[in-house]
């Protein structure tokens, strides 16, 4: 890598941090645990979460208020050491049948492997459009920022504020975009040991647990956060030239799967969306 990439990515890391530490929410106030009761613990008078799991359950936290629209931040640390067979979600999604979502999954794996960052767009109760990464740092080793960025022209995913992926509305080709339903944000830490890790093959190590995920510096801001006369970059957020270069970065060194690259997934032809730019 070169010195100027690790300057800016080093620049992008101090910014976000330092601007979410001031207006940074509180988790008694924002957030409800949804399963694992003492397994969900929030701690520093609301500045801090943390969720465990062991043998006998996972656990789970959601937001008070459901969101439409809007740019969400989390910083997260992820379960260390050999976390295989565990995965940790951190999601937005409405209900029902029809319901639409946009997800970050961390699937574990063994000591020394990286985590695979999974990613998923639902809309109408449609997903099956899969993304997944490995990040170019230890997502255990500190807090990152993990941010979704919902206007009505797109969804960006960004880590540390750097775009990974961006799911673009196309609505006048057909292709559904979730910006009807509101959301809640949710999370938990599972066992998913069937699937999670190398497809199966590596299972939950219990003698590891309790297993750990870290959350802090919880930040929302949408159309009824923001006052009447105040235009937050969000609404009209796309990506100019330095941030696609970061995407096209991203994608090309970090990038392991694309569904609008699985030609045997669709023998058919891939998804319409797929043969148009996303940025």
């Amino acid at each position: 890598m070169t010195s100027s990439k690790v300057t800016v990515m080093l620049f992008l890391s101090f910014f976000v941090s330092s601007t979410m530490a001031a207006s940074a929410g509180n988790f008694y106030q924002d957030f409800d645990v949804t399963f694992g009761d003492e397994r969900a613990k929030i701690l520093n008078g609301g500045q801090l979460l943390t969720l465990n799991l062991d043998k006998f359950s996972g656990s789970g936290f959601k937001s008070k208020n459901e969101y439409l629209l809007g740019r969400i931040d989390m910083q997260i640390k992820l379960v260390s050491g050999n976390s295989a067979g565990t995965v940790t979600a951190y999601y937005l999604s409405s209900q029902g049948p029809t319901h639409d979502e946009i997800d970050f999954e961390f699937l574990g794996n063994l000591s020394g492997d990286p985590y695979t960052l999974h990613t998923n767009v639902f809309s109408q109760g449609k997903g099956n459009r899969e993304q997944q990464f490995n990040l170019w740092f230890d997502p255990t080793k500190a807090f990152h920022t993990y941010s979704i960025v919902w206007n009505s022209q797109r969804i960006i995913f960004l880590v540390d504020n750097i775009p990974i992926r961006v799911f673009t509305n196309l609505e006048t080709i057909g292709v559904p975009f979730p910006k009807n339903q509101p959301m809640r944000i949710y999370s938990s830490l599972w066992n998913a040991d069937d699937w999670a890790t190398r497809g199966g093959l590596v299972k939950t190590d219990w003698t590891q647990a309790p297993f750990t995920a870290s959350y802090r510096n919880f930040q929302v801001s949408t159309t009824s956060t923001n006052s009447l006369t105040e235009q937050s970059a969000w609404q009209t957020q796309g990506l100019d030239a330095a941030g696609r270069n970061r995407l096209r970065w991203v994608q090309q060194k970090f990038m392991i799967y694309n569904y609008c690259s699985d030609l045997k997934r669709f023998p058919q032809g891939l998804p319409v969306e797929c043969r148009r730019s996303r940025f």
